[in-house]
């Protein structure tokens, strides 16, 4: 017996469209939680948090921290969240990414550590000075 005939023989149906299992298309809204993260921005969104969860039941994932560090109460659940997700996504950057996805705005990196608020003041501040001594090199 051949595996189409076997899968064709099932006596089972899709209760949503009463095809075979097989030759059935649909797809349970809460089944595919990343059709509700099509902007990409650097993370889940909120609806395809509840998806996710909907389809994975017990799961503990959680929705980007996007307070803005100053506004988040010091020692906070969700400014530890942010500084642990921060440091390790940093982390991540500097040894598992090549120097042009490093430097890339739309990079999926990149959007995240954006979303999340990781750069700080000091680390664009850096960036300018590195910057400013590039240029002056180049003068010369």
């Amino acid at each position: 017996m051949k595996i189409n005939e076997i899968l064709t023989e099932s006596t089972d149906v899709c209760p949503d469209c009463g095809k075979n299992p097989c030759e059935c298309e649909h797809v349970d809204e809460g089944e595919n939680w990343s059709k509700h993260n099509n902007k990409r921005v650097g993370g889940m969104s909120k609806k395809s948090v509840a998806s996710y969860r909907r389809s994975h039941p017990g799961s503990k994932i959680q929705t980007a921290v996007t307070t803005k560090p100053s506004k988040l109460k010091k020692g906070s659940k969700a400014a530890k969240r942010r500084k642990s997700f921060c440091a390790r996504m940093k982390g991540m950057k500097k040894s598992r990414t090549s120097a042009k996805t490093a430097r890339d705005p739309n990079s999926n990196i990149n959007k995240s550590l954006r979303r999340w608020n990781c750069e700080s003041i000091e680390e664009m501040q850096e960036l300018v000075m590195i910057a400013e001594q590039k240029i002056r090199n180049l003068k010369k």
